[in-house]
């Protein structure tokens, strides 16, 4: 779930026209909302204030639109409405990302991030649990313990043979969810339902039009969206972006890359500080990473493979914040000594958002269908980038998926009116900039994108940049958005 001084004087021009602050007649608000229990308001970070003001709701959608009237699913949705009728525009529906995580307590996190007051005057803010996900139609792959352990990665393949001996771990993940109690869910648990479901929540909320601000994968649910009801959408935010594939082999292989992109950041931290025992110098700390590494993945400390400790790096490289615990997770693996608390994380409730994951990438686009095509992407990714290339490109679960598929992947296009924002860190190891600049140009006079110099993963309203978040709130309240892509410079303390 996260650098210049602003091109302050670049021009500004209006990239939308203000729509009704109110529902248009005839399409009258027919949700029910209620309180939230305590765990669908909750979120990362949330403060209690703005917990107290968030909604709950449900709708009924289908589970396949092309039998509209066939077998219906539950849509949990939730509301931060504003508190400000007069300055109300209409609704921001949000998504941070995925797939496979809750977005009910999305608002309350938006809030406490300090979304700034004149956003949340100026919307309801609309949280949901996309389908198979929480509270939305739960998929299942009946993911054992120590299949969650293993997490998202593949085992570091330091060998074509090594890849061989994945694909039997990858098959039976593959199998499990096909064979599993939610198994009918499979070839409807895509990015384009999960965009049709949006249409429908907006209907529901009785609006002509919806807002958009979705990060990390929900840069591609909004793309998804905005490509397939164009005229359906209001001001559109695209945050660190997925490129036009969405979430397919080219972006999970670009993991590598990304972790490549971040890491100088990393080094320099560490060796700027050294009680850590790290490294004084960014190579320094670069041959420590693959020192632990290797003697990692000879024999595991604490518990802790060579593949799991590439991974928690890597993850943890989402934000600047978290390079402390990065620098003391590797200075305990390197003496031997107890490893900070969390470390690893708890996989034991991560079931349903691992499955959800699955049933999302695997359907929505296709994946290398043999062993040889992935150690063939191993080979080369391994020199290319080596930090992770032997895990992200290597083979996994999607490689067997059923071949049952309703529909062909959505293609992003430049139909469509000019409302979209792409804003995006430069050093993002998650979704990488190569791919967001091959998502603006297939976006063409639809979008503008403004990058920022700095690192991590997501950029509005967590990151620090400005001038970047200023380009943001501007486009949300106003409409504007800058005349042409803008890049931001980092400003100081980034």
């Amino acid at each position: 779930m996260r650098k210049t001084l602003p091109l302050a004087a670049a021009a500004i021009a209006v990239a939308a026209t203000m729509i009704p602050s109110v529902p248009a007649a005839g399409t009258p608000d027919t949700m029910r909302w209620g309180p939230c229990s305590e765990k669908e308001a909750a979120a990362p970070a949330a403060s209690p204030a703005p917990s107290l003001r968030l909604e709950c709701s449900t709708l009924e959608v289908p589970l396949d639109y092309r039998d509209p009237d066939g077998r219906q699913i539950e849509i949990a949705i939730s509301r931060l409405a504003s508190e400000k009728p007069s300055r109300r525009r209409g609704v921001l529906l949000t998504n941070p990302g995925g797939p496979g995580i809750s977005g009910l307590g999305y608002p309350v996190a938006l809030a406490a991030s300090k979304l700034p007051q004149k956003v949340l005057d100026s919307y309801d803010v609309i949280g949901f649990d996309p389908r198979g996900t929480g509270r939305s139609a739960p998929v299942t792959c009946e993911l054992t313990l120590a299949q969650r352990n293993r997490g998202n990665l593949p085992p570091y393949a330091h060998t074509a043979a090594d890849v061989a001996r994945q694909a039997g771990s990858a098959r039976t993940i593959a199998e499990q969810c096909a064979t599993s109690k939610t198994a009918s869910m499979l070839p409807h648990t895509t990015t384009a339902n999960t965009a049709r479901d949006m249409d429908r929540i907006r209907e529901a909320l009785g609006e002509p039009k919806l807002s958009y601000l979705g990060g990390s994968y929900g840069s591609y649910l909004g793309a998804v969206y905005t490509t397939l009801f164009p005229g359906r959408g209001d001001r559109i935010v695209l945050d660190s972006n997925l490129g036009p594939g969405g979430y397919d082999v080219t972006a999970m292989r670009s993991l590598a890359r990304g972790f490549e992109d971040r890491f100088p950041d990393f080094a320099a931290f560490a060796a700027a500080r050294p009680e850590y025992g790290l490294g004084t110098t960014p190579r320094q700390v670069t041959a420590k990473f693959f020192e632990l590494a290797k003697r990692l993945d000879a024999k595991p400390v604490r518990g802790m493979d060579g593949t799991l400790f590439r991974g928690l790096t890597f993850d943890r490289l989402y934000s600047d914040a978290s390079m402390p615990s990065v620098a003391e997770m590797w200075q305990a693996l390197d003496r031997d000594r107890p490893l900070p608390p969390g470390t690893p994380p708890s996989m034991e409730d991560m079931e349903n958002s691992m499955a959800a994951r699955f049933y999302v990438i695997c359907s929505d686009a296709r994946w290398p269908r043999t062993v040889r095509e992935s150690q063939r992407d191993v080979a080369v990714d391994r020199l290319r980038y080596p930090m992770m290339g032997g895990s992200a490109a290597s083979i996994g679960p999607c490689a067997f998926w059923p071949d049952e598929r309703v529909e062909p992947p959505v293609r992003i296009g430049d139909r469509g009116p000019s409302n979209v924002l792409m804003v995006q860190n430069e050093r993002d190891p998650g979704t990488p900039l190569a791919g967001a600049l091959k998502l603006r140009q297939a976006f063409g006079k639809r979008a503008t994108m403004v990058t920022a110099d700095q690192g991590g993963h997501g950029v509005y309203p967590f990151g620090r940049n400005t001038c970047a978040n200023d380009a943001v709130t501007a486009f949300l309240v106003t409409g504007q958005r800058p005349a042409r892509d803008l890049a931001c410079a980092a400003e100081p303390g980034e």
